[in-house]
């Protein structure tokens, strides 16, 4: 059991069963919503070379309640005519590419789609960049506004050395945990400016570009990451989840690894990363239980509490998130147990959004 949380609201009408709409969200996210913010990349020239140019790209993360957890942020891209990559600070391409026609000096990368990678923490300093070295590791701007960023520098050439024979890159991708983000076009915008330490002088990007990515359940899974169960005061057991995302037919006792079939939780195979998912045996057999308990229900107020159980063994979820949609929660009174904090309502139904973490 990760978590317990009990919520206190009041209601203006006696709440029945459970005929409110109730939606969950947890860390990786079952539910998407438009208003959840995106991920912003930032690719501003700060100066020219002789063949090209160098850039410091940045990745911000404006979701609300989505973190990029590990093994983090993987971003590509399809360069637009024959550019290079000389070299990099902060990050390193996943593949060098054929590099042979090259004599001398050979270039980090010649890959016409390159995938970029973060360095992971403890890297050497003159190796690093502001905001580097994380692994990949975003947590949500509106939470963590400090550790929501991440960045790298790239010396590119064979790229033009004005702004008008640069060519911004196609073709975006961005993959966090797996597919799910979809990035539009590089649009350009008006140079980036940046103060200096002492704010008394302002300078500013030669050409500035961005990028913008948002999430989509939909291409991330045909099946939830997590389930929700629920119970009422009358009924001191916990209600199943309905529906059974994977069997455990072959297993003997809880611990024992996950089916290889199963169809969206990968089986365990030495040798591989250990983020791969080790769930424990369940009825149910979701890697995270959600478990939503109405303990009192009066005419003036009802009272909830909220049980989150992590069957993956191979996952820590250090910085978890709970999303709950509920028409009641404008006027909720006491929280105990977890931090708070509103989300933009959602007009169109009029519910409010809240998040804990």
């Amino acid at each position: 059991m990760a978590n317990l949380f009990l919520f206190i609201a009041r209601s203006f009408f006696k709440l029945s069963s459970f005929s409110a709409l109730l939606l969950f969200l947890f860390s990786f996210s079952i539910f998407t919503s438009t208003e959840d913010g995106n991920i912003t990349i930032k690719w501003d020239i700060m100066s020219w070379t002789a063949d090209g140019y160098v850039a410091v790209v940045t990745i911000y993360n404006f979701q609300q309640y989505r973190h990029i957890q590990a093994p983090g942020w993987t971003l590509g891209w399809k360069r637009a005519k024959k550019e290079v990559i000389w070299s990099m600070m902060g990050g390193q391409t996943t593949e060098q590419g054929d590099c042979s026609k090259f004599k001398g000096n050979v270039p980090h990368c010649c890959k016409k789609d390159p995938t970029v990678v973060d360095l992971l923490p403890g890297t050497p300093y003159n190796q690093q960049t502001a905001n580097c070295c994380k692994g990949g590791v975003l947590n949500s701007w509106v939470q963590d506004p400090a550790t929501a960023a991440s960045s790298f520098q790239v010396s590119v050439g064979q790229a033009g050395t004005t702004n008008k024979t640069v060519r911004v890159p196609r073709n975006f991708t961005l993959k966090a945990q797996g597919p799910g983000y979809t990035c539009g076009p590089a649009k350009i915008v008006k140079p980036s400016k940046f103060v200096t330490a002492d704010k008394r002088r302002v300078t500013q990007a030669l050409m500035t570009w961005n990028v913008t990515c948002t999430y989509s359940q939909f291409l991330a899974q045909k099946t939830p990451s997590c389930c929700v169960s629920l119970s009422s005061f009358y009924n001191e057991t916990i209600v199943p989840c309905p529906h059974s995302a994977c069997g455990c037919q072959n297993a003997s006792q809880p611990g024992s690894c996950v089916d290889p079939k199963a169809p969206h939780i990968a089986s365990v195979v030495p040798g591989k990363n250990n983020l791969a998912p080790l769930v424990q045996c369940t009825s149910h057999m979701c890697p995270v239980r959600i478990h939503w308990h109405v303990k009192l229900n009066y005419k003036e107020y009802w009272r909830v509490k909220v049980t989150i159980t992590n069957f993956n063994y191979n996952m820590n979820y250090t910085r978890w998130n709970l999303v709950v949609q509920h028409p009641n929660f404008n006027n909720l009174t006491q929280i105990f147990s977890f931090n708070y904090k509103s989300l933009t309502p959602y007009t169109a139904i009029n519910d409010t959004s809240r998040s804990a973490w």
